[in-house]
């Protein structure tokens, strides 16, 4: 029997609008596998504000993994910036160890970094789990919060802006995270099950410290400018690939 992980995935990214629904059921039917405490309805709604997916089919052309994604502008300061607030994501088990959802990821933020070179570009994210949250170390050379590095008075400020404007009352800008009354999903087990051997990582007993309530759905809101010069060099070339010369 072939592996998953010798199978091919093959991503695209989607105008949110264009999804069939037969996708839409694929991804509700992943997403309610891996977290518990969510409903269809919340789902839907919460994918009906996200301009742009990216699907990862296997094979057979099924859904082996998903990210929801809001493209949008905000006035900060008297700035304008431009926001990707990732949504619902998520991988079939199955092909956990594979990069062909983040590097799809990170051809996405090249081509919106393109369409506006020179106005400054952040990745906002909610996070209740640690491999999320690892995203961030392999991706950017700061983020916030992080372990070994202070969060500056403006981007905190720039933090706790965005998140106010999205989540209201469910926000708590003490601990920087967002608690809803009642839970939006929270991964269910054993994949909340924090193996040992991650725990000793910085990032793990970082986010641990942060959020120790992740496994009953709260989400600790993160940030990181998405830029050339803010990438590591991995992530960097990809970024590259579709945003060219532009250096923002």
């Amino acid at each position: 029997m072939t592996s998953a992980l010798t199978e091919h995935l093959v991503s695209e990214t989607r105008v949110r609008s264009d999804l069939g629904a037969s996708d839409v059921a694929q991804m509700w039917e992943i997403f309610r596998a891996y977290y518990g405490g969510v409903s269809h309805d919340r789902f839907l709604s919460d994918l009906s504000h996200k301009t742009h997916v990216i699907l990862c089919r296997d094979d057979r052309g099924q859904i082996g993994g998903f990210s929801t994604i809001e493209v949008c502008e905000d006035i900060f300061h008297g700035r304008r910036i431009r926001v990707l607030f990732s949504g619902d994501t998520v991988v079939r088990d199955d092909f956990w160890g594979r990069n062909d959802l983040a590097f799809s990821w990170i051809r996405f933020t090249g081509s919106i970094k393109a369409q506006h070179p020179d106005q400054p570009l952040y990745w906002l994210l909610i996070v209740k789990g640690h491999r999320t949250y690892r995203y961030l170390s392999t991706f950017g050379r700061r983020y916030y919060p992080a372990p070994g590095w202070p969060t500056p008075s403006e981007i905190r400020s720039l933090m706790e802006f965005l998140a106010q404007a999205r989540f209201g009352d469910a926000y708590q800008p003490s601990d920087g995270i967002v608690r809803f009354a009642t839970t939006h999903g929270y991964l269910k087990a054993p994949w909340s099950k924090i193996p040992d051997s991650a725990r000793t990582r910085k990032e793990t007993a970082f986010f641990l410290e942060k959020n120790p309530r992740y496994d009953r759905g709260d989400e600790l809101v993160c940030l990181c400018e998405v830029s050339r010069e803010n990438f590591r060099p991995m992530a960097r070339r990809v970024f590259d690939n579709v945003c060219g010369d532009h250096h923002g």
